[in-house]
């Protein structure tokens, strides 16, 4: 059977077309996630350039408690977070994993504040353990007091230089803040930050 060379024209002129068809499409897919590539570099990018920045200290307070002020300092594109976490976690790397069952529960100890003080319970809506307070928003260029208190030693630590002992411990150790910021529209940042105590802070907490 002869095949009219027209349809061999027309078959080949088919297969032609299917594959620069088949090649724009590629090239489209191509393109698409180069642009999305590019995209989430700009995204991160962006999101680097405005992670909060910060500046915390802690104030002489009365008593055994203190002062933590926060301020949001910029970046001024930012202009505002829609609410900020803040968490006192363990001012030294040590673990402290329970391996041998006793007179603490692992809750016990993720429950204490392994550091010079936490915040008040019952002020600024901080939580028993005093390891947070109630998230808030800020503004760049404003701030917000915080009270903080001496820690004490856990109770199945017992003997007669244990109060005197674990202030001597945490005498020269930052507080150690997490910071979890939002935004809409941006991934959270978390920015960690230590915060010296200040010599007269400590000396007072020292002697009390």
């Amino acid at each position: 059977m002869s095949i009219p060379w027209t349809d061999i024209g027309t078959v080949s002129t088919a297969g032609l077309s299917a594959v620069a068809t088949w090649g724009a499409w590629r090239a489209a897919v191509r393109s698409a996630k180069t642009s999305d590539t590019v995209a989430r570099i700009e995204r991160q990018r962006w999101h680097a350039d405005l992670t909060p920045q910060f500046d915390i200290h802690i104030d002489r307070g009365e008593g055994d408690r203190a002062t933590l002020s926060v301020r949001l300092l910029g970046p001024l594109p930012l202009q505002r977070l829609d609410k900020v976490a803040l968490r006192i976690v363990n001012s030294d790397d040590m673990d402290r994993t329970v391996r041998i069952p006793g007179d603490r529960t692992q809750e016990d100890v993720d429950a204490q504040v392994w550091g010079p003080c936490r915040f008040s319970y019952g002020a600024d809506g901080a939580d028993v353990d005093g390891q947070t307070v109630a998230p808030f928003p800020l503004a760049v260029g404003t701030g917000r007091p915080f009270s903080v208190e001496r820690t004490r030693p856990p109770h199945w630590q017992r003997g007669d230089n244990v109060t005197r002992d674990w202030r001597r411990e945490w005498m020269n150790k930052p507080v150690r803040l997490l910071i979890t910021c939002r935004r809409d529209e941006f991934e959270p940042w978390v920015v960690p930050c230590d915060v010296p105590v200040p010599t007269e802070v400590q000396l007072r907490w020292a002697t009390d």
